[in-house]
């Protein structure tokens, strides 16, 4: 691997420059954007840094380090670190990497990161996904500690962070509705394995509408399921296989259950499994929506997989959904909440085979050009050496 060139004297040195990749819980499966843009750096090296260890991905152990280790000293360890920022052995356990840059993922994370990096005394860079962004503040203040004290914090975190990433272009509108300074704040699309996400001669596609994502109010499967049932009267063949768990899968299960002929709820899937089931499947559908808390997506990196996969998508304009799938040309997309105008589509594409081969060979040219994980990861290290020079 080369070293990083000419941002200053730590990275003079042979071999690449650390970073911190910063998350307070490290990391839940549906997080594998932050692992797979870290683990595609090669200028620099990545060490996953966070308050503990959630129930999810795999991550390398030589490079990850949290201030709770587990059992009570470590939830004691935690609690004083998040209520007055005391970790004095976390603390130098980082600075013996020597990082050159914190990366911080998710506004709040951003702010939890700021006592570190300026104990390291590095840039801090922050990456905004999506409810950190949208969330309105009266609804943000009724919400979890940690964007409670996000919100009071906000302006702290404009004033010291280095720089301020959004995931799509609709992010950084909402940023910049929010005083975080425009020069400081970039778009920068996260990309996607294309050599793994790409279209399988060897599989045949069945009659299948996929559904993958977290079963929360903005990914909108509510509207898919009623939009099916329409779809379903012409098309009995037609199956729902709906990938993803949380708080609404109950609901969303009673609802398909009572209107739906054919349907699957698989829950929450290996990243592998998914693929499998995007090559089988005839149409990908992402019927997001805003939520009443102003919750929105920042770019679904399902949308993104799919058309890298050759599987066309139908979806809404929302957020920045319209930055991936052009409508009429890779996907076709509803307004919010149109479950009619999402059944329409979505026969559209059953019933027109060139079409949807049209459309599914169209996206993924066009994510081989634009949202390629090794690309937008280069152009990612391009930004982090423009922040230390």
């Amino acid at each position: 691997m080369a070293p990083v060139a000419g941002v200053g004297p730590k990275a003079s040195r042979a071999e690449p420059a650390a970073v911190v990749v910063y998350r307070d819980g490290l990391l839940s499966y549906s997080e594998t954007f932050v692992r797979d843009q870290a683990e595609r750096l090669r200028r620099f090296v990545p060490y996953y840094v966070g308050s503990r260890r959630v129930r999810g991905l795999l991550l390398p152990a030589g490079q990850t380090l949290v201030v709770n280790g587990g059992g009570v000293v470590g939830k004691t360890r935690e609690a004083l670190y998040k209520l007055s920022g005391v970790a004095p052995g976390f603390y130098r356990r980082v600075r013996r990497l020597d990082p050159v840059l914190v990366h911080a993922h998710f506004g709040p994370d951003g702010l939890s990161a700021l006592p570190l990096a300026r104990r390291l005394g590095v840039p801090l860079l922050t990456t905004f996904h999506g409810f950190d962004a949208t969330m309105e503040d009266e609804h943000a203040r009724r919400s979890f500690y940690r964007h409670r004290a996000y919100l009071d914090g906000r302006e702290a975190l404009k004033r010291e962070g280095q720089l301020f990433i959004a995931v799509s272009g609709f992010i950084k509108g909402k940023l910049l509705e929010q005083g975080f300074p425009p020069e400081k704040t970039v778009v920068h699309y996260n990309g996607v394995d294309t050599k793994a996400f790409r279209p399988d001669p060897n599989v045949k596609r069945e009659p299948i509408v996929l559904f993958v994502g977290r079963l929360v109010e903005k990914k909108g499967c509510e509207y898919l399921i009623r939009a099916m049932a329409r779809v379903q009267k012409a098309r009995p063949d037609v199956e729902l296989v709906v990938i993803g768990a949380g708080p609404l899968l109950a609901r969303l299960k009673g609802l398909a259950d009572a209107s739906l002929r054919r349907h699957r709820f698989l829950g929450a899937r290996p990243h592998g499994e998914v693929r499998d089931w995007m090559s089988r499947a005839l149409v990908l559908c992402a019927p997001s929506v805003t939520a009443a808390t102003g919750d929105s997506e920042g770019l679904p990196t399902t949308v993104v997989e799919a058309q890298a996969m050759g599987l066309p998508v139908v979806s809404t304009v929302h957020a920045g959904i319209p930055e991936a799938v052009v409508h009429g040309e890779t996907g076709l997309l509803a307004a919010e909440r149109d479950w009619r105008e999402l059944a329409d589509h979505i026969a559209r594409l059953l019933d027109d085979d060139a079409l949807r081969r049209r459309m599914g060979e169209r996206g993924a040219e066009r994510m081989r050009a634009s949202f390629d994980l090794s690309e937008r990861t280069r152009v990612l290290e391009e930004i982090y050496a423009s922040v230390l020079r």
